[in-house]
């Protein structure tokens, strides 16, 4: 745009010298008699010469306006051209940032996927062994169930409901007896029928090698002491004593599976208020305990557990 302003002003100038060379040389050619018509036409020419001189001049100011106008541009593009090399250096420190921080995550991410599959494993771990537990119970439960289903079997006949009661609670069973069917009153000598009755439960326990037994007394809370017994401890261990006694010499049960204990008053079932809860509560509980060597071989699933029968 300048080369085209400094064009157009020559071009101008130029236009403008033939005029006033004209106008200089006028009053030679007046001096020498030029005609009126002459006179006219160079004074033409010179209003001619006029208004082109303005009209170059207002080109002019219009070309330093347009000057005026790109340089202030220029100004604006350079500032612009500074901010984005700003950005841009910016940009640059930012890639180099997350480039650091991606190697950094690589690191971390390895180290997180390491213990996220360590963490697995020992989910997994617990998971089986969680399983095995699982699987372990049901196998003792169905040994239980057997084993109750075979106990109700072989005691039902002879017995009133309210002389016999078997459970299966946990990992265990049990059968509870009422005193009136085991012991003669007020004692702990076992009656004709209760022998009847154990020789079932000892042929049961002799067939499961697996298994232990122990025998429980219980009493209620009426007191008692007599030149045998010294207190309702005494009575319900020496109940229990004389069930595991006849258990080993009258029925052949070995005595390394036996267990006698007594719970004398207490871990009652009911009230001792009535005469009801007093009888509830005189009771003798056989337990059917599996031994811990064939709990742990329940836990093994490369042992099979012993068959039911």
């Amino acid at each position: 745009m300048l080369v085209k302003f400094y064009h157009s002003k020559n071009k101008c100038v130029m236009k403008l010298l033939v005029p006033i060379a004209a106008t200089l040389l006028m009053p030679f050619l007046l001096g020498s008699c030029v005609t009126q018509k002459k006179y006219l036409a160079a004074q033409d020419e010179l209003r001619k010469a006029n208004e082109l001189l303005h009209s170059c001049n207002e080109q002019k100011d219009l070309c330093n306006s347009d000057l005026n106008i790109c340089r202030t541009n220029l100004s604006g593009k350079q500032d612009q051209i500074t901010l984005l090399n700003g950005q841009i250096a910016d940009c640059k420190t930012q890639r180099d940032r997350q480039v650091t921080q991606v190697g950094d995550l690589t690191v971390l991410s390895k180290g997180a996927n390491d213990n996220m599959n360590q963490t697995l494993n020992q989910l997994q771990d617990k998971d089986r062994y969680i399983q095995m537990l699982l699987a372990a119970k049901n196998k003792a439960d169905s040994i239980n169930l057997a084993l109750a289903i075979n106990l109700k079997g072989v005691l039902k006949d002879g017995l009133d409901d309210k002389d016999v009661e078997i459970k299966v609670d946990k990992t265990v069973v049990y059968i509870n007896l009422s005193d009136k069917m085991l012991y003669k009153s007020g004692s702990y000598e076992i009656t004709a029928k209760a022998k009847d009755v154990l020789s079932k439960i000892a042929a049961i326990v002799q067939s499961r090698p697996e298994v232990d037994l122990m025998v429980e007394g219980y009493t209620d809370n009426n007191p008692i002491s007599t030149n045998c017994i010294m207190d309702n401890w005494d009575l319900s261990v020496k109940r229990a004593t004389s069930v595991v006694r006849s258990l080993q010499h009258d029925f052949g049960v070995d005595p390394n599976k036996l267990i006698a204990a007594g719970r004398g008053e207490y871990n009652t079932l009911a009230s001792n208020a009535d005469e009801d809860g007093k009888a509830i509560n005189r009771r003798t509980r056989l337990i059917i305990l599996p031994k811990l060597n064939q709990f742990y071989d329940l836990l093994d699933p490369n042992k099979a557990a012993a068959p039911i029968k």
